[in-house]
C-alpha cells in the first residue's frame, strides 16, 4: 500500500493534475489531502472537485476555513487577503459548506494528519524549526504525523531530543517519532518551484518526498487573467 499525501494545493489545477499523474506512475493506491485546497491561485472550484472525486481523507487548512466564512478578513498579508476575497466570490455556497465541515485533525490507520500543529490545530501556528516541532510531539500519539502549512518539505524526528532532516527519503525506525511536512503542491516556498508531496510506502515504512514539474505558465496566465495580484503569478517560478 502506498499513500500519496499532499496539501497546500492552493487552487493550482495544473500542479494538482501533475502531482496526481506522478502518484499514479509511482503506484500510489491511496490519497490523503492535508488541507488548503483553495487560495492564491485561480482554480479553487476545479481543484475542490478533483479532490472530492478522490474520495479520500481530507482535513481543513486555514485558507479553506477563511474561504468558507463571510467574516471580515483581518490579520492577513495583502496577497492572501486579495486572493481569499476573490476565492470567496468564486466558490459556491455548497462548496463553502463542504470546506467548513472538514475536520482539523484525523487519524488514518496508525498515523495522524493535521494542517498546522497538533497542540493547537485551530490556531494555525507555523512549525519552522525543531523547537516549534517539540510542542506537536507532545500531542503526537502515533509514530508518524503528516502536516503542511509552511509550504516547505522537512521531517522532524524525535528520539529523546528532536532533530531536523531534509533528505528526500526517510526510513522509519522503531522507537522514533516523525513529524513530516510534505511541502506544497500549488505554491512551494523552499526555493524550488516544482510541486512537492510525499509518498508513504506503508508496508516498507519509507517516506519519499517527490518534486514534480507542471505547466507553470498556464497557472500564471490564469492568475493574471482573473485579475489576481501579479505577484501571485511571479512568485510561483521563484518558489517563494
Amino acid at each position: 500500500m502506498k499513500f500519496a499525501i499532499f496539501g497546500d494545493v492552493h487552487a493550482n489545477l495544473e500542479a494538482l493534475h501533475a502531482m496526481l499523474t506522478d502518484a499514479a506512475e509511482n503506484d500510489c493506491t491511496d490519497f490523503i489531502c492535508i488541507g488548503d485546497i483553495v487560495g492564491y491561485n485561480a482554480n479553487p472550484s476545479e481543484c475542490l472537485r478533483v479532490i472530492q472525486k478522490l474520495d479520500c481523507p481530507v482535513i481543513k487548512g486555514n485558507h479553506d476555513e477563511e474561504a468558507s466564512l463571510d467574516t471580515d478578513l483581518v490579520g492577513l498579508n495583502p496577497l492572501a487577503e486579495a486572493a481569499l476575497s476573490w476565492t470567496r466570490a468564486a466558490l459556491s455556497e455548497e462548496e463553502k459548506e463542504w470546506l467548513r465541515n472538514l475536520r482539523l485533525l484525523r487519524q488514518v490507520r496508525d498515523f495522524t494528519i493535521v494542517h498546522a500543529t497538533l497542540d493547537t490545530p485551530s490556531g494555525w501556528a507555523y512549525v519552522m524549526n525543531k523547537f516549534d516541532a517539540m510542542a506537536s510531539f507532545s500531542y503526537q500519539f502515533t509514530q508518524v504525523c503528516f502536516y503542511g502549512h509552511t509550504h516547505a518539505p522537512v521531517t522532524y524526528v524525535k528520539e529523546g531530543s528532536v532533530t531536523e532532516r531534509r533528505e528526500p527519503v526517510i526510513r522509519l525506525e522503531t522507537g522514533k517519532k516523525y513529524f513530516v511536512n510534505v511541502g506544497s503542491v500549488g505554491q512551494p516556498r523552499d526555493g524550488n518551484w516544482r510541486s512537492s508531496y510525499a509518498i508513504f510506502d506503508y508496508d516498507n515504512k519509507v517516506i519519499t518526498n517527490r518534486r514534480v514539474e507542471y505547466d507553470i505558465q498556464t497557472a500564471q496566465s490564469k492568475i493574471i487573467s482573473e485579475g489576481l495580484p501579479e505577484m501571485l503569478a511571479s512568485r510561483l517560478l521563484l518558489g517563494k
